[in-house]
């Protein structure tokens, strides 16, 4: 079989788009070349290795296969340019990695400025997810390590506790909730809210209102945490935050009340199927956000 590392590529971005034309973009081939590279690994395999419909593609079980392997193979070619990048002059790096909203916003700029100041050959692809789905991508291959809340269920894979997560509420100081020492998810649902417009958080928040059988009442949805605690100060709604952006944003004017749910008590953690196998950047990069995690951690330290 020559399948080529292009190949390889291409067939990983298609199936994670779910789309030929999609993936193709993503490892900036034309359409007509994909198709023909896709149509040729079927040729040379005399199997389909994709069902096409009008949604986009999914994998024949020959498809699921040819994925497992070409994430091995894409994987390994990562690792060994790391190690052999210290020999090379002109060897580009890459890391792919996950995070969920909190991190994103809160913990990994830091960590990531760092990292690029020190690591100039390397380029970081990061996408935000759901700390649920950042679980499944990795242990699929589909990343190299993600940034999640330790309150999923993190099956086999290796973790690192990297930094507290814990979600509260902020409010005016002169609301009637800024006096309790603690607060119920529950007892905010007939509020009016000001929170991010989407991502991770938005979607844990949501997913919890659920369970309770009720909606989250957003009166304004924005997309920093800095945004929202602005117009909470402004007495527009109430927000629920990570308790390292409540307290970075909190001002005179602005009380934190920390939720009382268990699930609101959480620890970033980085997950991996092996740090071990990590390539020489990725380890160095995860290395990185365990020290951010360490500042933080002080920072909020009472004095």
């Amino acid at each position: 079989m020559r399948f080529d590392l292009v190949d390889l590529r291409l067939f990983v971005a298609v199936m994670e788009a779910g789309s030929i034309s999609k993936g193709a973009d993503t490892v900036h081939l034309s359409l007509a070349s994909a198709s023909a590279r896709i149509s040729g690994m079927e040729a040379v395999l005399g199997a389909p290795l994709l069902e096409r419909g009008r949604r986009g593609v999914i994998a024949t079980p020959a498809g699921r296969t040819l994925l497992q392997h070409a994430r091995i193979v894409t994987a390994q070619i990562e690792r060994m340019r790391g190690d052999l990048s210290a020999f090379a002059s002109g060897l580009k790096g890459h890391i792919r990695m996950l995070s969920n909203t909190a991190a994103l916003v809160e913990l990994l700029p830091e960590a990531i400025r760092a990292f690029l100041a020190a690591h100039p050959d390397v380029d970081i692809d990061i996408e935000e997810r759901t700390s649920a789905d950042i679980v499944v991508a990795v242990a699929e291959g589909r990343a190299e390590f993600g940034v999640v809340a330790d309150s999923v269920d993190l099956g086999q894979l290796e973790t690192i506790a990297v930094a507290d997560d814990r979600l509260v509420l902020l409010v005016p100081s002169l609301h009637p909730l800024g006096s309790r020492a603690s607060v119920a998810f529950l007892d905010l649902l007939d509020e009016p809210f000001v929170g991010l417009s989407a991502g991770a958080l938005h979607t844990h928040l949501a997913d919890q209102a659920m369970r309770l059988g009720r909606r989250i009442n957003y009166r304004v949805r924005l997309r920093s945490f800095e945004t929202v605690a602005r117009l909470v100060e402004a007495g527009i709604g109430i927000g629920v935050l990570p308790l390292t952006a409540a307290a970075r944003c909190r001002s005179g004017a602005l009380q934190i009340v920390p939720l009382s749910d268990g699930w609101a008590r959480r620890h970033l953690t980085i997950c991996a199927t092996c740090f071990e196998e990590l390539s020489r950047h990725a380890r160095a990069l995860v290395d990185e956000i365990k020290r951010q995690g360490e500042r933080e951690a002080a920072a909020l330290e009472p004095s």
